[in-house]
């Protein structure tokens, strides 16, 4: 193996096979010790969240498989926490799209003049940030994409429509266990022509609450497996 490169929440190495490996951390996003899936830097270590978020992500890959939806999942190791995928070619330097469910989080500290905290968005909000932690993640729109020569608006509507998809039966597999989805982070990347979701569907990648309450990422991940 060969490291290629060290991310916030994860490890990438290249395989003598082509394909490439991810080794997940106990780092979350946040800020001041706060989970906050929002955030662009790591701001506390969860023991064990690693190895939570790897098991939510096979949970969810395999059912995407199920629904006909191609991912880059190959494989994983649960107790190396460690995720064998096919390569995927990331737009620009990294793109973040984040769905929205319910505002929140940053959506709220940039548009809270506008709406309450806790809105419904119905059918869903779509939005994507440059990963780039100097500048925070600065929003991008589709005609921005075109424009800067990172993504076609065809295959940002392809990205769009996956997004919506794959968040609802994120969406509904949690609220069949009384859990509400009020945002979820994704990757996508290019595959031999098309964009597939790469990168993970990880417990620390989403915001969740039951009862009013939001649930940390460990728990969120109990609640997923152990039904």
């Amino acid at each position: 193996m060969k490291l290629t490169y060290k991310g916030k929440t994860k490890d990438v190495y290249s395989l003598d096979n082509g394909n490439v490996l991810l080794k997940f951390k106990d780092d979350c996003t946040g800020k001041d010790g706060v989970f906050d899936p929002g955030e662009n830097t790591v701001g506390l270590t969860i023991e064990g969240i690693g190895k939570a978020n790897l098991q939510t992500s096979v949970y969810y890959f395999e059912m995407l498989k199920a629904a006909g939806i191609k991912t880059h999942y190959v494989s994983a190791n649960i107790e190396e926490a460690t995720m064998e995928v096919l390569p995927g070619e990331v737009f620009g330097h990294g793109l973040e799209v984040i769905c929205r469910l319910v505002a929140t989080g940053s959506f709220i500290r940039r548009y809270g003049e506008y709406i309450e905290d806790g809105t419904v968005l119905e059918g869903g909000y779509v939005e994507c940030t440059f990963k780039n932690d100097a500048k925070g993640d600065p929003l991008v729109t589709s005609e921005g994409l075109a424009a800067l020569g990172v993504m076609s608006e065809e295959l940002f509507k392809s990205m769009k429509e996956q997004t919506l998809k794959i968040t609802k039966i994120v969406a509904d597999d949690l609220k069949s266990i009384g859990l509400d989805l009020w945002d979820i982070k994704f990757e996508f990347g290019y595959n031999n022509g098309e964009v597939i979701l790469i990168d993970e569907i990880a417990s620390g990648n989403m915001r969740v609450y039951k009862d009013g309450k939001i649930v940390d990422p460990v728990e969120l991940t109990k609640y997923i497996l152990n039904r």
